[in-house]
């Protein structure tokens, strides 16, 4: 109609970031209910459950990737693990790069949330210099692990096998084509080497990396990079040595193995849980206090805007600073001659409180649905919620409504908790202020 102006309809990031994983699960599901996908017949809530944990880098599996899927299958589940770590908004403008396209600026700002960026300058620079990154170190580690690997499984089967697993590991996935996982691999320096580099690396943030490529000396980098470099070395060392105390004597885990291997075994095993997947034990082997650990940790999870999920150590760094700063009676946070803002810790609480809420939710429907015991139950949960893919076993025993339960747990935590907030409240700023008033808390 003359006269009338077109309205132009805009979308908001988290909705094109939330929709970008539900096209790929999409597309995932139908292509693994494909005849020449898999050697067997699986239902539509198998491939959308196991469509669900590629594109959300989870790794849990409801039958053996190796031989359920056939080298079709296998690639699919590549590309969703790809795609999904990376994020389908990189590949995207990606392309457009490569077509020598002019990246517009909603594009922009799309990159811009993905990549929990305050701006949009140098996001085209930064998504370069990931893609190149993120290529440059999958094939270097697809060449060690491909000669480490052809002894044993010849030259054919070791690229191919190296590729699906440097794809896995880099994007925290956790999916293996050996039924095992990687238990088969417990003593073998290299592949445990190789393996916990990439996740760590991937799950490290690639604003972090970015901020190392660009800044040289440890002081000029941003008080972000500073907290997940230095987080992440503790965590993982506190980790190393809790798991080895608690398992040393265990006899089927790693009571019966000579002392390097214990080393060797606590480092894979402590380090892993931030989202990884990857195991060289068997989780319903360990002590309770030992998967107690690794709860909490897949529940912090590592690096923003990276490969992995959880709420992200950051987020759990900030609240430790706030709880220390109350104490102290500091008015803000402080940590390497820097304040953190007060809306910061706020928005760490926020979804600390909202993940808290997510994992309780569906760990009491689960309790319903399902008839499993409970410790198992609720592990399964925390490492959905993580995009972990670490079980106890008892994937495979989750009735069909179980597993939609877990797909929704596993989209949340790859999202985000505030991603899904923004995504049903549409909250709105205000421009007012009520009066204060006392209210007891303690």
């Amino acid at each position: 109609m003359r006269g009338m102006k077109k309205k132009r309809i805009v979308v908001s990031p988290p909705v094109i970031i939330a929709g970008s994983f539900l096209f790929l699960i999409m597309i995932g599901t139908l292509c693994l209910k494909l005849p020449f996908a898999t050697t067997t017949y699986i239902s539509w809530t198998d491939a959308l459950f196991v469509a669900t944990s590629a594109t959300t880098v989870t790794g849990l599996s409801v039958f053996d990737p190796g031989t359920t899927l056939t080298l079709f299958g296998e690639i699919v589940l590549m590309i969703l693990i790809q795609c999904g770590g990376i994020g389908l908004m990189t590949f995207a403008v990606a392309i457009l790069i490569l077509l020598k396209k002019k990246i517009g600026l909603q594009n922009r700002i799309y990159m811009q949330e993905s990549f929990n960026q305050e701006s949009i300058g140098g996001i085209i620079k930064l998504v370069k210099l990931i893609l190149s990154f993120v290529l440059s170190v999958q094939l270097f580690a697809i060449i060690i692990l491909s000669i480490h690997w052809i002894p044993t499984f010849g030259f054919k089967d070791a690229v191919y096998i190296s590729i699906f697993h440097v794809i896995s590991a880099f994007n925290n996935a956790g999916f293996s084509l050996f039924p095992d996982n990687l238990i088969g691999f417990a003593n073998d320096p290299i592949v445990n080497i190789v393996i916990t580099a990439l996740f760590i690396i991937g799950g490290i943030g690639f604003t972090v990396l970015y901020d190392i490529h660009q800044k040289k000396s440890f002081k000029e980098w941003s008080l972000h990079t500073k907290m997940m470099i230095i987080g992440t070395i503790i965590i993982n060392v506190v980790a190393v040595c809790i798991v080895f105390i608690l398992e040393y004597d265990n006899p089927a885990t790693l009571g019966n193995i000579p002392l390097y291997e214990k080393v060797m075994v606590s480092y894979f095993q402590g380090v892993s849980p931030r989202t990884a997947g990857f195991n060289t034990l068997n989780y319903g082997d360990m002590e309770d206090p030992t998967i107690l650990l690794t709860m909490v940790l897949m529940f912090i999870g590592a690096g923003s805007a990276s490969t992995a999920s959880g709420i992200k150590l950051t987020t759990f760094i900030v609240i430790i600073l706030a709880t220390l700063a109350f104490l102290r009676q500091r008015e803000e946070p402080e940590l390497f001659g820097r304040s953190i803002r007060l809306d910061i810790v706020i928005r760490s609480l926020a979804i600390a409180t909202i993940g808290l809420f997510i994992v309780l939710s569906f760990i009491f429907l689960l309790t319903i649905t399902e008839n499993i015991p409970f410790l198992p139950l609720a592990f399964e949960v925390v490492s959905a919620f993580g995009t972990v893919g670490l079980s106890m076993g008892i994937t495979a025993q989750l009735s069909d409504i179980g597993e939609v339960l877990l797909c929704m747990v596993m989209f949340v935590g790859r999202i985000g908790p505030l991603t899904l907030f923004f995504l049903l409240m549409k909250p709105k700023k205000v421009h007012y202020r009520y009066p204060y008033d006392q209210v007891f808390t303690g």
